[in-house]
C-alpha cells in the first residue's frame, strides 16, 4: 500500500474521508491505494492519486516520509503502508471515488478519527511539530 501527504504550503495537509460502504467508512486517511505486482511504489501512488483525486504527481516531487505496518487483511496478510510527501502537483484535488476531502493542520489531524495505520503515519510525519 502507498499513500501521500499533500502539503498546501500553508501548514495544512490533505486528508480523505472514506466513503460509506468501504472498509473504514467515515474515517480520515492519507489518500492512496494498492501497489499492483508489476508496479514500483512511487508509480503506483501516481496512478492511485490520479484515479482517486484527479491530480498529477511528479515522481521527482515525491519524498519518502514514513511507513506503518501491523494491521492484517481478513485473510491474514500483513498490511504495510509507505507514506510519501508531496508539495507540488497539477490539478485540483477532488474526491472522485466518494467520501470527502479536507485540508487540516497537524494538530487537527491528530484529532481526526483515522484507521490505525493512518494514526501511525500521522504520528511519524508530524513528530516534533507544533501539532
Amino acid at each position: 500500500m502507498v499513500a501521500v501527504a499533500l502539503d498546501d504550503g500553508a501548514g495544512r495537509w490533505l486528508m480523505h474521508k472514506r466513503p460509506v460502504g468501504k472498509h473504514h467508512a467515515g474515517l480520515w486517511e492519507f489518500p492512496g491505494g494498492k501497489v499492483e505486482s508489476e508496479e514500483i511504489p512511487s508509480l503506483a501512488l501516481i496512478r492511485e492519486i490520479r484515479e482517486e483525486l484527479g491530480i498529477a504527481l511528479d515522481p521527482a516531487a515525491l519524498e519518502a516520509a514514513a511507513f506503518a505496518d501491523g494491521a492484517r487483511t481478513a485473510d491474514g496478510i500483513e498490511i504495510v503502508i509507505l507514506l510519501y510527501t508531496c508539495r507540488t502537483w497539477r490539478g485540483e484535488p477532488q474526491a472522485l471515488e466518494g467520501g470527502e476531502l479536507g485540508w487540516f493542520t497537524p494538530f487537527e489531524i491528530a484529532d481526526l478519527a483515522k484507521p490505525p495505520l493512518d494514526r501511525k503515519l500521522a504520528q511519524h510525519l508530524f513528530a516534533g511539530s507544533a501539532g
